[in-house]
């Protein structure tokens, strides 16, 4: 039966037990001294996969390539959702993969990801959801949702019936909003700028793309 994995994170991720309770709760701040400790919190000059400028940028595989805060952040996740009966975890490439299968893992479900198809995102590699079947969509770091919102698509469209949103990070500037229920470690609205409205732009300061190749509408 699907339940949250009891035993204790990797030592020295830095989160908290609950009060009369094995469990370790991961808030906000240790999220951030995380990101602040292993140099993932990054200022300059950045071209988001948006396509929208910033002077900062959360280079989350700096987090992930790191399986003791992967860990302690996914079992917080799994925590938030681990009354939801959730069977399925789904993430989008690249990220949200190795978010899909550590939350599950905690969860006792099935990981899934999908992956970039044409304009959209499509499952692969044989993976499914069942009509009515319990889904949880996680990913790791969110400004526009437009990620997200594919695969919550692939999601309905497959007859998943989507219990909610699990998001490591929330950078967007109002808080993201999928129409269902949202959990994120960590808000951390961070200023972006349209390509011609730029400051940094018009400064001269060099432009880094980070990450993979850009595309409209992503994270």
């Amino acid at each position: 039966m699907p339940g949250i994995d009891q035993r204790d994170p990797a030592v020295g991720a830095g989160v908290k037990k609950e009060q009369g309770g094995s469990r370790s709760v991961m808030e906000a701040s240790d999220l951030l001294t995380i990101l602040k400790e292993t140099g993932a919190y990054l200022n300059g000059h950045f071209l988001l996969t948006s396509g929208l400028h910033s002077n900062a940028y959360v280079e989350k595989f700096r987090v992930l390539e790191r399986p003791e805060y992967t860990e302690a952040a996914c079992r917080e996740l799994a925590r938030r959702f681990s009354d939801q009966g959730v069977t399925v975890v789904v993430g989008p490439t690249m990220g949200g993969v190795i978010l899909a299968y550590e939350v599950a893992r905690a969860l006792g479900a099935r990981a899934i990801f999908v992956e970039r198809e044409g304009s959209g995102r499509a499952l692969r590699r044989g993976f499914s959801i069942a009509k009515g079947e319990r889904a949880l969509v996680v990913e790791d770091v969110v400004t526009t949702g437009g990620s997200v919102r594919e695969v919550i698509q692939v999601v309905r469209e497959a007859g998943g019936d989507l219990v909610g949103v699990g998001v490591l990070i929330d950078r967007s500037a109002s808080g993201a909003d999928f129409g269902v229920r949202t959990e994120s470690l960590l808000r951390l609205p961070l200023v972006t700028y349209r390509p011609e409205e730029c400051p940094l732009c018009r400064e001269g300061v060099p432009l880094v793309r980070p990450g993979s190749v850009v595309r409209q509408h992503e994270s």
